[in-house]
């Protein structure tokens, strides 16, 4: 599958920090589904541009990546639900206006947090095996008030696909 979103999160500005929110997040996923409609999900979603702490002008891209377990139940011949809940890592890259080696230019410092997510979406076949998902993901991710002022994130979204096997 193929998508994007954005991110939505509780939290206010201070002094230093402010919350995830906002921006344009492609994504990238698979499900392997087996027997009962059980199976899990791989996904990648990033920021695509540089956001912009306004604090301090520091230039960042999160990256989330999780793998879950995944339940799902046809509802009628073109219409599914898909509900995962697993963990995974956000990866919170800061970028930096200069590189941190002679030998191999690393221009940014990655800070790396635990991630527990559940979610779910809607998936509508619109033609054979091909579906569309609207789709919703909460994110608890530990620690992540030391960049941002929220541990809590919501991505929304949908993303596009193509079921392989039997449905």
């Amino acid at each position: 599958m193929f998508g994007f979103g954005t991110l939505v999160s509780s939290g206010s500005c201070n002094a230093s920090v402010c919350p995830e929110k906002g921006g344009f997040y492609p994504s990238v996923s698979a499900d392997v589904i087996f027997h009962k409609r059980i199976g899990f999900n791989w996904e990648t979603t990033w920021r695509a541009s540089q956001g912009t702490y306004p604090s301090t002008g520091q230039p960042y891209r999160p990256i989330i990546t999780d793998f879950n377990a995944q339940y799902s139940p046809r509802i009628g011949k073109r219409i599914g639900v898909d509900l995962f809940g697993g963990v995974g890592w956000q990866t919170t890259r800061a970028y930096l206006p200069y590189c941190t080696s002679e030998f191999s230019c690393n221009n940014f410092t990655s800070d790396h947090n635990f991630v527990v997510d559940v979610g779910g979406g809607l998936k509508y076949y619109v033609w054979h095996h091909a579906f569309i998902r609207p789709e919703a993901r909460y994110y608890n991710i530990l620690n992540n008030n030391n960049n941002f002022s929220s541990n809590n994130v919501i991505r929304v979204g949908a993303s596009i696909g193509y079921t392989i096997g039997p449905d």
